[in-house]
């Protein structure tokens, strides 16, 4: 089979991981079950920052946030691994900015995701997501973002939201945990 992937937050905790270092950065100690709370992407909000200055932090941490120590969500990893030993292909569909898709390729093969060069794609605006997802032909994606999906569809793939906090009023397969992949996509 052949399946898609979203990195952040999807694969990676990424937002979370944000969210501490906006807390080292900034000097506070917001606790995560306010991030956990959030109804929206961005995570500005509770630190009192504007949408102006929560988009200057943003972009001007995104090598921190992307190249620290962002952990993966648990059992991803090892899904996607036994995905590649049993054979299927796996796909990488990314919307990080083009000046960090080299290093996001190198970052995620150090932390032992199974990647072949022809199949990582990054740089990319969710309309050029869909696109590719339907070039691919994919069996399956997996994103966090609700847009992506509601506009795959009328499309053979199946589709599956990746459970956060900020995606809650859309109805479409969910995982919550990565443990429940396989169950979900009817693989063993």
């Amino acid at each position: 089979m052949k399946f898609g992937f979203d990195i952040d937050d999807t694969l990676i905790n990424l937002r979370a991981h944000a969210f501490s270092l906006y807390n080292q950065k900034l000097g506070k100690n917001i606790p995560q079950e306010v991030f956990q709370a959030l109804q929206r992407v961005e995570i500005h909000e509770p630190f009192g920052l504007t949408e102006t200055e929560g988009a200057t932090m943003w972009n001007h941490s995104m090598e921190e946030i992307y190249f620290t120590d962002c952990p993966s969500f648990e059992g991803a990893l090892e899904t996607l691994q036994l995905l590649a030993q049993q054979g299927h292909e796996i796909y990488y569909i990314t919307s990080r900015p083009k000046q960090y898709c080299a290093r996001t390729r190198e970052w995620m093969v150090a932390q032992g995701f199974p990647i072949k060069d022809s199949h990582f794609f990054c740089g990319m605006q969710d309309t050029e997501k869909v696109e590719i997802i339907q070039k691919l032909a994919l069996d399956v994606y997996v994103d966090d973002k609700p847009a992506v999906l509601e506009t795959l569809s009328n499309v053979a793939t199946k589709v599956i939201l990746k459970n956060q906090s900020y995606n809650q009023q859309v109805n479409l397969p969910r995982l919550n945990h990565w443990n429940e992949f396989l169950k979900i996509i009817r693989v063993n």
